[in-house]
């Protein structure tokens, strides 16, 4: 159980707005400003000119990081992002790297000036690192962000921010991902901002403190050099603009960034009807022994130019390391934004985040009290948080003619995450995080397939690290790296495939490659689809005992299927320490992006484009597809009759024709690919013109629900969820009872029913 700790609360931090932080400055601190009235006064192409360096500041610093770091996960997997903010934090840039980081650093900002102006001084020459995911720093303790105040003339005129995943700050488990984890004592701890660099110089004593606690300290500090070099960039690229185009300029052209994006982000949410939807997004096993299912449920109301997050029904914090604070919650939200809403939008989480309200319960999942255990919560519940936001996002852009183009299905669920530790092939200590999961499927799209092992969409730039460049740095073979047929989730649009990574212990003289598994979306797939599509492929890895794959090798050569591995199969569950021994075999399968729209719906074409090219199976085709193949083609006449049969069944009643009573357009309003809502206030299918629910009625009340086993949902659902968790899993489709077309698939609890939600707010109805 977890009990609070008196005086933590000093260190839950909510962003202040600006006016609240300058009265209670004290003299020692200036804070820079400009007069509001010269910000509209801007001529087009100063706002330009000014607008793009500092977007190339941003830049600058990133290859700077990318430089000078030693990490295979920010050289290779870019998991590290940088910020331009104002004088108050308000963030004006960030990267396109991983916004997760991003996307709540005003936060650590804030509370700097709030607590630190004071003692010990904030000055010229000085950088603040900090971990604590309660102040907001990052997601998790693994973020490391090192905020600087950049001074002109003796006021504070901008902060930069290098914020990079570090691979080691210990805690119980190497990799300081702690599966083991009750509260947040068991993991690495938290940093609160401390002044590591002084009038430009480094703390020794501090930076003792911080590289004391890691298994690798000389990679640590190399990262921690790269963060300060990478900020003393920006600062010099600064001087420079200030110099060149003046303070008032540079500042009114930042306040015109956050402007900006605030206008467009309005004006495009006016464009989109008023609504309320409603989503939730599972983990499993929030420790080691644990076999709970822990829900995030999230509900999105569309106002005018306004959106409100209302999280209300997430589960409470558990013990495990599952949890994440409200920052974690914070940039989930606004990384969906981004990403879905804001592709057009310069990327300015200050000026987006204006027109966003949250309302959630503290002591929650998505917003945990100290000592919560966090250490997976970047990969956890602030994952499922952005997964439920995204799928609000989403179906609220399928409702309009235009934006629907930019909507995605949920991609690659979550991050398989597989850290690996020993004596590597030089004889030193290693740890590391195999970042093969970064190609991750991406989730469909409302006009087109998702991009198969495509990346993340919370880390834009999500790059796979290069298999050579693993062997070289860690003692691992390779049997092969590749796509996985199936995995991506079904429906008119085919979620992106995933991959999956098979390899051995190589040339290290331990003989062991210790493992920290630590994952979601074993039990129930995480990447649901939408309008009736498929969930992608849930998480599935398994270690293969006393293969002797090693032997055979000069023989028979790499194997190129697991049934071609041998020896005995174990199966680790979502949150475990284990290893693998000198004979033994790993595997890894992460996950892919849902599915929009009936796989029924799908164009022949593209089935048998996905068979020509293996991202399905034959098998899938059939079951799943309803496609009839007649040697190496597709059989057109017989498909058509198969899909008819399959829609039957769903339904237990024989259909007509799928078009043959197509509503009229006139007087209705469109929820999704399926459903529209008329003038009176039912919802009905748009396929078919059948009621499915009424004014007043969950929005698929009338419709035909069939529940099942999750492995009806398809073959990429791997395993049996009761050898994870002990509640019951069901896989539920809900059917248009006149044609049969799947309106909404969801693989869940068997007691969470109608989570999932869709209300147009059109003015027949609300009369």
């Amino acid at each position: 159980m977890l009990f609070p700790v008196l005086g933590s609360e000093r260190f839950a931090n909510r962003p202040k707005p600006a006016h609240v932080l300058r009265a209670g400055l004290p003299a020692s601190l200036r804070l820079h400003d400009v007069d509001p009235r010269i910000v509209g006064e801007l001529d087009p192409l100063t706002y330009e000119v000014i607008r793009h360096r500092l977007w190339a500041i941003n830049e600058e610093m990133a290859a700077a990081i990318r430089r000078m770091s030693g990490s295979i996960v920010v050289i290779e997997c870019n998991d590290f992002n940088t910020c331009v903010m104002d004088e108050v934090g308000d963030a004006v840039q960030i990267g396109l790297y991983c916004a997760q980081l991003s996307a709540a650093g005003d936060m650590s900002v804030k509370w700097i000036i709030e607590n630190r102006a004071a003692n010990p001084g904030i000055g010229p020459g000085d950088m603040f690192l900090t971990n604590d995911p309660w102040i907001g720093g990052g997601v998790h303790q693994s973020d490391v962000s090192v905020l600087v105040p950049v001074f002109f003339e003796g006021e504070v005129f901008a902060w930069t921010n290098a914020v990079s995943h570090q691979l080691d700050l210990g805690g119980v488990a190497p990799g300081s991902w702690t599966p083991k984890s009750r509260d947040v004592f068991w993991e690495s701890q938290p940093i609160p901002p401390m002044k590591i660099v002084e009038g430009g110089r480094i703390r020794a004593d501090l930076e003792d403190v911080y590289l004391r606690r890691s298994r690798v300290p000389r990679l640590l500090a190399l990262d921690l050099r790269a963060q300060i070099g990478a900020n003393k960039i920006a600062g010099e690229r600064f001087k420079a603009l200030i110099e060149k185009y003046g303070p008032t300029a540079v500042k009114a052209v930042m306040r015109r960034i956050l402007d900006d994006a605030e206008s467009r982000i309005r004006a495009r949410l006016r464009e989109l009807p008023d609504g309320k939807w409603s989503a939730v997004a599972y983990q499993d096993q929030a420790r080691e022994g644990d076999r709970g299912v822990y829900k995030v449920v999230c509900t999105m109301t569309k106002a005018g130019d306004r959106l409100t997050f209302d999280f209300t029904g997430t589960d409470r914090e558990v013990e495990g390391l599952i949890n994440c604070t409200y920052a974690g919650l914070r940039s989930g939200v606004l990384v969906m934004m981004l990403t879905e809403l804001c592709s057009d939008i310069p990327w300015a989480p200050g000026g987006i985040a204006r027109c966003v309200d949250i309302v959630t319960e503290d002591g929650t999942i998505n917003n945990c009290n100290f000592p919560a255990g966090v250490s997976r919560a970047s990969l956890a519940s602030s994952w499922a948080t952005q997964t439920a936001a995204g799928e609000c996002i989403a179906a609220m852009l399928e409702t309009h003619r235009e934006h629907r183009k930019n909507l995605i299905a949920v991609s690659c669920g979550s991050f398989d995450l597989v850290l690996m530790s020993g004596v590597g092939q030089y004889g030193a200590p290693y740890v590391t995080l195999l970042g093969d999961c970064m190609a991750g499927g991406l989730g469909a799209r409302a006009t087109q397939d998702g991009v198969d092992t495509g990346g993340m969409q919370n880390i834009v730039q999500a790059r796979i690290p290069d298999a050579e460049m693993n062997e070289f740095a860690y003692p691992i073979l390779y049997l092969w790296r590749r796509e996985e047929p199936d995995s991506g989730g079904p429906g008119r649009f085919r979620g992106g495939v995933a991959g999956s990574s098979c390899f051995i212990p190589h040339d290290t003289p331990a003989r062991r490659i210790e493992l920290t598994i630590s994952s979601s979306g074993k039990a129930l797939p995480q990447a649901t689809g939408m309008s009736g599509g498929l969930p992608a492929n849930t998480a599935y890895d398994i270690i293969f005992r006393h293969a002797a794959v090693r032997d055979g090798l000069a023989a028979t050569g790499m194997p190129v299927s697991l049934d071609a591995i041998g020896g005995r199969r174990e199966f680790p569950q979502s949150a475990v320490d284990t290893y693998i021994g000198w004979e033994d075999v790993y595997y890894t399968h992460w996950q892919g992006g849902g599915g929009y729209g009936d796989p029924l719906l799908r164009e022949l074409d593209k089935v048998q484009a996905d068979l020509n090219e293996g991202k399905i199976t034959a098998h899938a085709a059939q079951t799943v597809y309803g496609v009839v193949l007649a040697g190496a083609g597709i059989d057109a006449a017989a498909t058509a009759r198969s899909r008819t049969e399959m829609r039957a069944t769903r339904i237990g009643k024989p259909i007509g024709d799928l078009q043959a009573s197509r509503p009229s357009p006139a007087d209705t309003t469109v929820i999704d690919d399926n459903l529209i809502v008329r003038r009176g206030g039912e919802t009905a299918c748009a396929h078919c013109g059948t009621t499915v629910s009424r004014p007043g009625q969950w929005f698929l009340a009338e419709a035909c629900c069939v529940e099942g086993a999750p492995t009806e949902a398809g073959p990429q659902i791997h395993g049996d969820p009761q050898n994870f968790v002990d509640a019951p899993i069901a896989f539920r489709r809900y059917a248009c009872p006149g044609c049969g077309v799947s309106l909404l698939t969801e693989v869940g609890p068997r007691e969470d029913k109608e989570l999932r939600g869709k209300a147009i707010f059109t003015k027949s109805a609300a009369a």
